[in-house]
């Protein structure tokens, strides 16, 4: 490939989280990785902070992932893996940011990244764009803080916290 096909630094360093996104081996998976120990730095700023990291990992990712879709003539590449870190925060918009809650956000998250239920499936084939590739992630994301909202307040994870070393 040559410089004139390829994404200014910025762009491929937030689109692939840090080179994540060149992974030979699940690139999404490691994505959603990198996003853990960033999460958990932004999170002691509290809620308010991580709402709006959020919000700016959302929107700064939507145009980085444009830049470098269109810089290498890709629809969502899987290369790039910003999507899946907003995601990952999205998940842990609602619930309290303890260790427990930063593993299942990361487990649910990968499971409906993966299975992408209804509209997931249908935003992943029908939106373009650097919007599109963020949207479907964003919407998983959203179906993961429900069900690990719904844990915490049931008490499980509170359960699952007593049988964990």
């Amino acid at each position: 490939m040559n410089q004139a096909t390829r994404a200014p630094g910025w762009a491929t360093i937030i689109a692939t989280s840090f080179g994540a996104g060149f992974s030979p081996l699940g690139p999404g998976t490691m994505g959603t990785l990198t996003a853990i120990p960033l999460a958990w730095a932004v999170s002691k700023g509290g809620p308010w902070l991580f709402l709006v990291a959020t919000l700016i990992i959302s929107a700064v990712g939507t145009v980085a992932a444009d830049v470098f879709q269109k810089a290498h003539g890709t629809d969502d590449d899987q290369r790039i893996v910003v999507d899946e870190v907003a995601g990952y925060f999205v998940t842990l918009l609602l619930v309290p940011h303890t260790g427990l809650h930063f593993l299942l956000a990361f487990v649910l998250f990968r499971f409906f990244d993966i299975w992408k239920p209804w509209p997931v499936r249908l935003i992943d084939r029908t939106v373009d764009g650097g919007w599109g590739v963020m949207a479907d992630d964003l919407a998983a994301g959203g179906y993961a803080a429900i069900c690990l909202l719904a844990l915490d307040r049931f008490g499980v994870v509170a359960r699952l916290a007593t049988h964990v070393p």
